[in-house]
């Protein structure tokens, strides 16, 4: 007899709240695993004006209690789920290796406990906290909020990005949490250890609703982060207020000056690090030279990689219900005409026998860079070999969250930086999915939550 559904409630200003709507969580099987409850519009109306009327815990209070949510989602037994229970459920719903969870709720533990430490790097040096400063009685700049309510659209395809927008709770905005279908469990977990930790239920909230709900989460914040492909950065392209999160498309390159042997474990973890369902991971390397070698290289090494389901411990690739992970690797092979195939010419697809099915690496050769494929970025080890030259510049290389540069060449490195479309630029070995605290991954999120204002007193 299959075991009940886990039932994931709706997180409002008044507590905990089961719908009679809900949606079923499958695994990567198919089968029912959790039961979301869905929150209709009106609901969202309310619990966001809950939000915008409560109050803020004082700095000192809000830190300690995040350091407190740390240990609790890390460690502790949250709506009667133990850590270990939500680690193996994530990577049955979402198909995320095991160790990709656990790496991840490393990251978001590890993000609470350091908020206040990475929200004040975005801080201009020339501005204060707080308008009681001495240095405030002769005019200075003070770094304040620019609203009070801050909506979040989550990420299904990873836990991690759920450590970022702990930065806002931090500066002092009340949070509401649209959580993915794909994989509800890390938000549900992470707000209740916030709310046992000492925050209010009226100071961060999770909404699960439909995409009508959505609309209104975000209308009615003061601020909001979204995740998706293109559609969505295009959507909000022109949106002040809202801050788009799009494809990585990080790569790496390699020019002559430089032995890519010699470096061949970097380049090869940045594209298969937690299954390469990550922004962060490789999904393009390009080399000064003939770029066959290095291919057939990082395919030697990626083809070793064993099928294996998603919980098991020594699971790295990600693992979908059949007929999805079949419409991703056909998707592959409709894009990849004209490409060598060094691994996955015939398909990624690796049935596990009970309806689900592990997404193989790929990797394929191009030409030319301008082919039009180096920018296709799939959810699992995929990525594209091409070549380059230095009268190609940084054309090819625009465009990417994160820029690996293997090179000796300054002026290119100068060239590299000052490029506006390049987030991120990490020189020698330093693997693509790289990160800290304290470090922005596209700018800061303090760049966009917070403004300098002059303050002058008496």
């Amino acid at each position: 007899m299959a075991p009940e559904p886990i039932a994931l409630d709706a997180l409002g200003p008044a507590g905990p709240y089961r719908t009679r709507k809900r949606a079923t969580i499958p695994d990567v099987t198919g089968a029912p695993f959790a039961e979301l409850s869905i929150v209709p519009r009106l609901f969202v109306t309310r619990a966001m004006a809950a939000l915008r009327a409560g109050s803020n815990l004082p700095v000192e209070q809000r830190l300690a209690a995040m350091a407190r949510a740390a240990e609790i989602f890390r460690h502790g037994e949250v709506a009667g789920l133990s850590y270990d229970q939500y680690e193996y459920s994530v990577s049955r719903v979402s198909g995320v290796s095991r160790q990709a969870v656990r790496s991840a709720a490393d990251e978001i533990h590890n993000a609470a406990l350091k908020a206040h430490f990475a929200t004040f790097q975005a801080r201009p040096g020339g501005a204060v906290a707080d308008w009681r400063d001495p240095l405030t009685r002769t005019g200075r700049a003070v770094w304040t909020r620019r609203g009070e309510v801050f909506a979040v659209h989550a990420a299904g395809n990873h836990p991690a990005p759920h450590a970022l927008w702990l930065e806002a709770l931090a500066l002092g905005y009340r949070v509401a949490v649209r959580p993915s279908r794909r994989e509800p469990f890390t938000p549900h977990r992470l707000i209740l250890a916030l709310r046992q930790a000492g925050f209010a239920d009226d100071q961060v909230i999770l909404l699960p609703t439909d995409h009508d709900g959505a609309d209104e989460v975000l209308r009615a914040a003061d601020l909001g982060i979204v995740y998706g492909g293109d559609t969505v950065v295009r959507k909000y392209a022109n949106d002040t207020t809202v801050l788009a999160q799009g494809p990585g498309r990080s790569k790496t390159l390699i020019t002559a000056d430089t032995d890519w042997r010699e470096h061949l474990d970097t380049i090869v973890d940045s594209i298969s690090h937690h299954g390469g369902v990550k922004c962060i991971n490789t999904t393009a390397v390009l080399v000064e030279g003939d770029p066959g070698p290095l291919a057939e290289a990082i395919a030697e090494r990626l083809a070793a990689i064993p099928v294996l389901p998603p919980e098991h411990p020594e699971a790295v690739l990600p693992v979908q219900r059949t007929d999805s992970a079949r419409t991703v690797s056909d998707y592959l092979l409709s894009q990849a005409k004209g490409s060598t195939a060094h691994l996955g010419g015939d398909g990624v697809l690796a049935e596990l026998g009970d309806g689900s099915a592990a997404l193989r690496p790929a990797v394929h050769q191009l030409d030319r860079w301008d082919s039009g494929q180096l920018d296709i970025e799939l959810s699992f080890p995929c990525v594209w070999v091409a070549p380059w030259t230095p009268a190609d510049g940084v054309a090819p290389l625009r465009h990417s969250l994160v820029l690996n540069a293997f090179t000796k060449d300054e002026a290119l490195i100068d060239r590299l930086l000052d490029e506006p479309t390049v987030s991120n630029l990490y020189l020698g070995d330093h693997p693509t999915y790289w990160m800290e605290p304290g470090v922005p991954h596209d700018g800061f999120l303090g760049d966009f939550l917070m403004r300098s204002k002059t303050v002058i007193r008496d």
